[in-house]
């Protein structure tokens, strides 16, 4: 891969929509030391705030020529090229960093092949834990406080007493401690929970909230003790089906799941059974392995789930904090010095 001197000025990219306001900001962090290129008539247009990639378009002969003109100039990227992702080093060779907008990009790069380009990719790792968090939460205090057996008697005008787990004394796992992670058991233990937690490395301190960490040989057993599950973890050859028939049957009665981590690391099938059977009393679910969810997928019509279209991250404020990383990591590449959230190809996040 071709690359412009470290002497010159690095041309900025913007990549995909972003409001004007947040590029005035890289603007200014950046003063003469690099050249903004932002063109807005070029890149789809936002369906709503935090939208990075846009509704169907059509892409003119023109606006493809200007645009491969701009990429094979830029040295930076903040996202990905949105037309051609996979030929990224061959139509902008004189790209060193991608900014991603998301936090795991393992998946889309092993598809793309750019895992295996000289490219430095780094993530929004951090930007989406709050959002997140609050949705595990959600989805927990949906299930473990009754809401749907609420609403049932809403609707009947049904009035009767009646008693709830609650979340106060229930015991959940949280599988993957990173940011998100953490977050939740934060949040987890704030409401009185008993936190255990899996990583990919058992050693080391407690993170805030966690009482204990489960070995991965030890999950089937810790499923059959807890009262909920966050799925947090990334997608990796070692995460993929992590909870496949086998750990399902393992599962506590009544158990609550919650998937803010990606599709694959979940059988589908064996948890539409489990929900339909009531082994599994309801599921909170941002991820799915085929995404849009088919409508002849059976979650969406089982009465135990929580369907969110993969945005239960996505709030008002989430392209300013990505921008925020970005700035960050600007002041870095320009001084020499390692990024933030820089993706790890060993890894695969």
């Amino acid at each position: 891969m071709t690359t412009n001197n470290r002497s010159e000025k690095p041309i900025i990219l913007v990549a995909s929509p972003l409001e004007d306001e947040h590029v005035a900001r890289i603007k200014s962090a950046g003063g003469d030391r690099v050249e903004v290129v932002h063109e807005a008539d070029l890149l789809p247009t936002p369906r709503y705030i935090g939208d990075h990639h846009g509704g169907p378009r059509t892409v003119t002969p023109e606006i493809k020529a200007r645009w491969s003109t701009l990429l094979a100039k830029a040295n930076i990227l903040f996202d990905f090229d949105l037309l051609d992702p996979a030929n990224l080093p061959r139509n902008a060779p004189n790209v060193r960093w991608v900014q991603a907008t998301s936090a795991g990009i393992g998946e889309f790069l092993k598809k793309t092949g750019l895992d295996q380009s000289d490219i430095m990719f780094t993530t929004a790792s951090g930007v989406h834990s709050r959002p997140l968090a609050e949705f595990s939460m959600l989805g927990m205090l949906h299930f473990l406080r009754g809401v749907p057996k609420l609403n049932e008697m809403k609707q009947a005008k049904h009035w009767e007493r009646y008693t709830v787990r609650g979340l106060y004394g229930a015991r959940v796992l949280v599988v993957g401690l990173g940011s998100l992670g953490k977050a939740v058991a934060k949040d987890a233990a704030n409401f009185g929970m008993d936190v255990w937690g899996m990583r990919r490395r058992s050693e080391g301190s407690l993170p805030e909230g966690v009482s204990k960490i489960v070995e991965k040989s030890e999950l089937r057993t810790a499923l059959s003790k807890v009262d909920a599950l966050v799925l947090a973890c990334p997608l990796t050859e070692e995460t993929r089906l992590l909870i496949d028939q086998p750990e399902i049957a393992a599962m506590k009665p009544g158990i609550v799941l919650v998937n803010i981590a990606r599709g694959a690391v979940i059988n589908e099938e064996a948890l539409a059974a489990a929900l339909r059977s009531g082994h599994i009393s309801g599921a909170a679910l941002d991820a799915f392995t085929v995404e849009p969810l088919p409508i002849e997928s059976p979650l969406w019509e089982l009465p135990n789930t929580l369907i969110s279209p993969h945005s239960a991250s996505t709030v008002a404020a989430e392209n300013g904090r990505i921008v925020d990383i970005f700035l960050d990591n600007l002041e870095r590449y320009l001084e020499g010095r390692p990024l933030r959230n820089q993706f790890e190809r060993d890894r695969g996040y």
